[in-house]
C-alpha cells in the first residue's frame, strides 16, 4: 500500500484552475481500483492519496497522468507501507505477512 502526499508548488488560484481535471483523473483511478481514499490536507497545502497498487513503478506511472503533475503544480512524496493491523472496516487493506 502507498500513501501519496502532494504539496502544492503554486498558489491555490492556479491549483483551482486545474482542479476539475484533477478530480476527473481521481475518479478514473477509483474506477480502475487504484485509489482507495484521497483528500485535501488541512491547512490546504496539498493532498493525500491512499493507493493499493502493488508495484511502486506502476503507481509512479499512474501519478504521471495527474494534471497536477503534468502542469508541475505539486511535488509528490510516495511512502510504501504494509498495513499489518487495521480496524475491521479496513481489514481488506491488510496484507498477509510471512514472519
Amino acid at each position: 500500500m502507498f500513501i501519496v502526499s502532494l504539496t502544492y508548488k503554486v498558489s491555490l488560484e492556479v491549483v483551482n484552475q486545474h482542479l476539475n481535471d484533477h478530480i476527473d483523473y481521481l475518479n478514473e483511478q477509483y474506477k480502475l481500483g487504484n485509489f482507495q481514499a484521497s483528500g485535501r490536507k488541512v491547512p490546504r497545502t496539498g493532498g493525500v492519496i491512499l493507493s493499493t497498487v502493488k508495484n511502486k513503478q506502476v503507481l509512479m506511472e499512474i501519478l504521471e497522468k495527474d494534471p497536477f503533475k503534468i502542469h508541475n503544480l505539486a511535488s509528490y512524496e510516495v511512502i510504501e507501507f504494509i498495513p499489518s493491523k487495521t480496524s475491521e472496516d479496513f481489514s481488506f487493506l491488510q496484507e498477509n505477512i510471512v514472519h
